[in-house]
């Protein structure tokens, strides 16, 4: 299985049979929208299409004029010869060569001269014979998805990725062009959701100037683009839905405002300009009445009100419980030195739960009314962003479910049980799991069972979701390596919690 390319970010331009059967007009092609491409400084490959014409056509049928496509393909044939000097000079513009076989013999074509990207037209999706030879051929593989429905799309991903294909799917109509109302972009959020380990992108046929498609399909989370793409002369013409390379110039312009427009994937802390425009609209905290050094900022002894002046205490940042640092006349501002006082117990719970509950949204996980959820810190709270992990018992049975949910950067001990066998499923997120000194990294859908007395222990990276699976489970059944673990108390190691779904309100 290809496991090292990169769909992400790339751009595929079809050459398809615009290069009218003419190894000059295909250069032409190759120069042009290569210069247009690295000038935009985008991963782009150029895509050829293969038929061996001598068998691809039945011999009754390669003399027919009527008959749709057939006289297209016949007339625009090139040779071997032709397409290896294309992608040759593909090769020197920095680009990826790409091609479409519609032929299991082309498939033997694109091995020869070693392209990179075997692509699957939208009609070719569902010919098993292709599908077949080309699983066999070890290559990064595209496959549009036009006209098909979910069920042959989800056989389609699964022979893939039973044969170790590693592949990205792309959103397509096959009306040329196809009209606006037509686009069904919705469809990339549909694919993104419905096969999360795979690329999705977005192979369109809408006319050239048209541009608002590639800034819906980024923004709907297509990591990758095609269009067909030609060249003008005086006795060639485009068809009205393959783009010129001011065209093609005019799109990857589009992409890259969106781009900008969207911004990080991540979230990112404010800028300091909008900090500062934020800021001159917040509230102060200002005492209501004389303080004194010690009092607490109840309600009865604090207002609210602009202006948020420097060193002020925002009203955002407000608790009843904090204490006065020092004496503060009646109308005074608040110093934020309050907040400097050592956090308690319950602002540490309170914290960790809301990023738990944040990773649990983002996983799309939902808790059970009678789930119940603990703490298992083994140095203390105070250190449990370093060791620890969120425990959710499910079920506790003959059988037994749980969630495990670690921060990212967290460490679970090494530790063994006596009595429980488990299964952990990964289901968010990446972790590293330690067996007897075997350590390996599991990703969503990777598994792993742990006999009784096999030592184990796990730390993520990013932060991890596992469901686990096991017998019975037994709170006297955990054996930690670290003595000072073992010796503590079960009641100083865990702090269960009763309030999740009231976590994040005012105190």
């Amino acid at each position: 299985m290809v496991k090292d390319f990169d769909f992400n970010g790339l751009f595929t331009y079809d050459m398809a049979n615009n290069h009218q059967g003419s190894l000059e007009h295909g250069l032409r092609i190759v120069d042009e929208i290569s210069r247009v491409s690295n000038e935009f400084a985008v991963r782009g490959a150029i895509k050829f299409q293969f038929r061996q014409i001598p068998t691809f056509i039945h011999p009754a049928f390669k003399d027919k004029q009527n008959i749709p496509h057939i006289p297209r393909f016949v007339e625009t044939s090139l040779s071997h010869g032709d397409y290896q000097a294309m992608a040759n000079r593909i090769r020197e513009h920095g680009l990826i060569t790409m091609c479409t076989p519609f032929d299991e013999e082309s498939v033997d074509v694109i091995l020869n001269m070693g392209i990179e990207i075997i692509k699957v037209a939208s009609c070719s999706a569902t010919d098993w014979p292709l599908i077949s030879r080309i699983a066999q051929a070890d290559k990064p593989v595209i496959i549009s998805t036009a006209g098909l429905t979910l069920n042959e799309i989800d056989r389609l991903v699964s022979y893939l990725e039973i044969n170790r294909v590693h592949f990205a799917l792309m959103h397509c109509v096959a009306i040329y062009p196809t009209p606006v109302e037509k686009l069904q972009l919705n469809q990339i959020e549909l694919l993104k959701k419905r096969y999360p380990l795979h690329a999705i992108g977005y192979s369109t046929h809408e006319p050239p100037d048209y541009l608002d498609g590639i800034k819906m399909a980024f923004a709907k989370g297509a990591a990758v683009f095609e269009r067909h793409v030609g060249v003008e002369s005086e006795s060639i013409k485009l068809n009205a839905y393959s783009s010129t390379p001011a065209q093609i110039a005019n799109w990857l312009k589009a992409y890259r405002e969106t781009v900008e427009a969207c911004g990080s994937a991540r979230r990112a802390p404010a800028s300091p300009k909008e900090i500062d425009s934020l800021c001159s609209l917040k509230r102060g905290v200002y005492a209501r009445k004389d303080l004194q050094e010690g009092d607490r900022l109840e309600p009865d002894k604090v207002f609210f009100a602009m202006p948020l002046q420097a060193g002020q205490l925002e009203s955002g940042e407000w608790k009843s419980f904090f204490e006065a640092d020092k004496t503060y006349a009646a109308e005074e501002s608040i110093s934020e030195t309050v907040l400097t006082r050592e956090r308690t117990q319950e602002d540490l719970l309170h914290q960790i739960l809301l990023q738990v509950k944040g990773m649990m949204n983002e996983a799309r996980i939902a808790l059970g009314k009678e789930d119940q959820i603990e703490l298992s810190h083994h140095y203390g709270l105070d250190r449990f962003r370093e060791f620890g992990a969120v425990i959710i018992d499910c079920i506790n049975r003959s059988y037994c479910k749980k969630l495990i949910l670690q921060l990212p950067r967290q460490k679970h001990p090494y530790h063994y049980h006596a009595k429980k066998e488990e299964t952990f499923l990964v289901l968010h997120g990446d972790v590293d799991i330690e067996v007897d000194g075997n350590r390996r990294t599991f990703h969503p859908g990777d598994s792993l069972v742990v006999h009784p007395d096999e030592w184990h222990k796990f730390q993520t990276s990013n932060g991890v979701i596992i469901e686990e699976i096991s017998t019975t489970h037994y709170n006297d059944d955990s054996f930690y390596e670290d003595k000072l673990i073992a010796k503590l108390p079960r009641q100083k190691r865990k702090t269960s919690i009763d309030n999740w779904r009231n976590t994040g309100q005012l105190k």
